[in-house]
């Protein structure tokens, strides 16, 4: 079942070559921030270009629950008239934060250090996802959980009083640790440090800095190190949201292993802890272009042209891995089309997402006729040389990045291919069909 609805099965299928402009929404991770952060800021956040994904909107929803005003101006066009550091009121209801990991988590890590109590549910895929990775270093403000075993939703948060500043190395690579600690350290006496052994996107630092944080990160020997000043006044901005790279990564993937195909995607950003793809995609021979490069919101951006490319099977560096931890389904599907091995290791976070998309892709992937070799870590995808037969259908489990990449896959295969869902696909691209459809991708679907 679709985690908003009934299921909507998809089908995708081979046409003609794909040409013209494709402008994403945008970027998921800057828009769930700039509505915390705003939140949490003295005055009104400006936020034009916000991501209207549900993933967002619920976190919108959540920022209003804890007393902030949160207003929809239209076109994207959002304000936030925060409450301060500190400043959450207790929610009225249960947050529900529908299928957003990211969302959920940042918020706990920003309620966890305010003396109020707060409970937390989801989806279906939501409350499979474990919480405890985000729990257990916020105990270290003094901030109690109380839920399912392991951490499951739901889950009910007491906030701490009083809450000293913590150090805590993360176990994992994820920028949703990260962000849950230092959003915490924010209304934490004296400093808050987070530990990690590779630097993981770097949105939560950037913007904190932004709105009046004092925060650093210096590498040291235990690894990348983060620092905050805890009880900042933080001031309300305005914020340009970039494009998200994320979902620029299905256009740009199309148009590589469409035959013919040229499209235009602007005014994408190029976070250097977000742009492993693009850097994987060029070492496979793939003909991206960047053009106008420059800087907006403290942010790299550009304009990507690519084109179709005959592609060869790489080893991707598993430190790269955290710069594209949410690409690997679509780049597993390019794989799928190029000449030779496509090795991809250090991808375990992969298996603790919406869903464990190892598995959720190799099998999927075999129903396409590709052959896999997978591993706690690793996945293996033997390419096809272009010659990809499909025809079979893949499970979604409730994953909008697996349903898109599906999708992807059939417009380039001898047969075509179709998902059992794509109802979460509007978690965080709302307009992928019509975006595609526009390119001359042929993406419908099916009558139940």
């Amino acid at each position: 079942m679709s985690g908003h609805g009934a299921p909507i099965p998809m089908t995708s299928r081979k046409g003609s070559a794909l040409r013209g402009t494709a402008n994403v929404p945008g970027d998921k991770s800057v828009s769930h921030r700039s509505l915390i952060l705003g939140a949490l800021s003295i005055g009104e956040t400006k936020i034009s270009g916000l991501l209207e994904g549900q993933d967002v909107l619920d976190t919108a929803r959540a920022m209003s629950a804890f007393g902030a005003d949160v207003t929809d101006h239209g076109e994207g066009n959002w304000s936030v008239h925060g409450v301060g550091v500190g400043g959450f009121a207790e929610p009225d209801d249960v947050i529900d934060c529908g299928n957003a990991g990211t969302g959920v988590r940042l918020i706990m890590g920003a309620m966890a250090t305010c003396p109020i109590n707060a409970t937390f549910t989801g989806d279906a895929s939501l409350r499979s996802r474990p919480m405890n990775r985000i729990t257990v270093p916020l105990q270290g403000f003094g901030a109690k959980s109380y839920g399912r075993s392991n951490g499951y939703l739901p889950l009910t948060m007491v906030g701490a009083r009083d809450a000293m500043g913590i150090t805590y190395k993360s176990p994992h690579p994820s920028a949703q640790i990260k962000s849950a600690v230092l959003l915490a350290g924010l209304n934490a006496l004296g400093e808050t440090t987070l530990i990690e052994e590779s630097l993981t996107r770097d949105h939560s630092e950037r913007m904190l800095r932004g709105f009046g944080a004092d925060i650093e990160t210096v590498e040291t020997s235990e690894g990348f190190a983060t620092t905050l000043q805890g009880r900042p006044e933080l001031v309300a901005q305005d914020i340009t949201v970039p494009r998200d790279p994320s979902s620029a990564a299905f256009p740009v993937c199309a148009a590589l292993i469409v035959e013919g195909s040229e499209v235009l995607v602007p005014n994408i950003g190029l976070n250097p802890t977000r742009n492993g793809l693009f850097t994987t995609l060029i070492e496979m021979g793939a003909d991206i272009t960047f053009e106008n490069e420059r800087e907006e919101g403290g942010e790299p951006v550009a304009d990507l042209r690519i084109k179709y490319s005959d592609l060869t099977g790489v080893e991707v560096p598993p430190e790269r891995a955290p710069t594209m931890i949410d690409e690997y389904p679509i780049l597993s599907v390019v794989a799928s089309f190029a000449t030779g091995k496509t090795v991809m290791r250090g991808v375990k976070e992969l298996r603790v997402k919406e869903c464990d998309r190892i598995d959720a892709m190799a099998r999927g992937l075999e129903n396409m006729g590709v052959t896999i070799e997978e591993g706690e870590d690793f996945m293996i995808v033997h390419g096809q040389s272009g010659d990809v037969k499909g025809g079979g259908t893949a499970a979604t489990h409730l994953d909008h990045r697996i349903a898109m990449s599906f999708m992807c896959m059939g417009l380039a295969t001898q047969q075509p291919v179709s998902i059992d869902d794509g109802g979460a696909i509007a978690t965080s691209f709302p307009i992928f069909e019509e975006l595609m459809g526009g390119l001359n991708a042929h993406i419908e679907r099916k009558n139940r």
